[in-house]
């Protein structure tokens, strides 16, 4: 899984303002159905989790599955209230996790 996740998030907004959040993290995605050169099947490994928090608070959550495409994209809007840290986390079928973190500033 990839060390580094692209992350967009405004560097400020308004009180109450919608803003849009873009996420981007490199994954092979192997979805257990593929055979290797040996002819046997290669063991599923994809992303099964992304979660976003915000002052510790859920704000979107996506379970994965096979069918998910090889680095995984997402674009989601929150409403901000407050200034903050939007905390990010992506898991895999091992069971490792990849965090990032952004500041916002309201005004």
């Amino acid at each position: 899984m990839a060390k580094k996740p692209r992350i967009k998030v405004p560097k400020s907004a308004k009180k109450g303002e919608q803003i849009q959040i873009k996420t981007l993290i490199s994954h092979k995605m192997e979805t257990g159905r593929r055979k290797g050169k040996d002819g046997k099947l290669i063991p599923r490994m994809i992303i099964n989790n992304f979660s976003c928090k915000f002052g510790g608070k859920e704000v979107f959550s996506a379970d994965m599955y096979p069918a998910i495409a090889a680095n995984p994209y997402f674009a989601f809007y929150v409403t901000v209230d407050k200034s903050g840290t939007f905390e990010f986390a992506w898991t895999d079928d091992k069971g490792k996790t990849v965090t990032a973190s952004k500041d916002i500033a309201v005004t």
